[in-house]
């Protein structure tokens, strides 16, 4: 792996890092149950795109190639090339189940969220005494 394509890749994770970072502080930290909601969403896209670019491999290029075989393989070494440089469509496939998942999980916790907004008339966890 080239000094500049190690540098970029250090660079990009040590970004997801500190954007996980900041969306935790967000929803530990804040009192607001919106500013918590919007933490967790940006916590939770940021784990897919982190997941999305764990499935990358690099080719000679420096790029991935696309996972499809554009037409039937000739012989089992271009089978081969094509498993070493083709991009992995699971961390796609279990990202793509996690956005679905995390959809429904949003919606109940907005419906949550204005429940409690009616209730209570304010979505700050310090101003309620039960």
């Amino acid at each position: 792996m080239s000094e500049s394509l190690l540098l970029l890749f250090v660079t990009i994770v040590v970004a997801f890092v500190i954007n996980m970072a900041i969306s935790l502080y967000g929803v530990f930290a804040k009192p607001s149950l919106v500013k918590k909601f919007i933490a967790l969403t940006i916590f939770s896209d940021s784990i897919n795109s982190f997941a999305i670019l764990i499935g990358f491999r690099r080719t000679a290029l420096g790029y991935p190639s696309i996972a499809v075989l554009p037409s039937p393989p000739q012989s089992p070494r271009d089978l081969e090339s094509f498993v070493k440089t083709a991009v992995d469509p699971l961390p796609q496939a279990l990202v793509l189940t996690a956005i679905v998942i995390g959809l429904a999980v949003n919606m109940f916790l907005v419906g949550l969220i204005t429940l409690y907004h009616r209730y209570y008339g304010t979505t700050n966890v310090k101003k309620v005494r039960i």
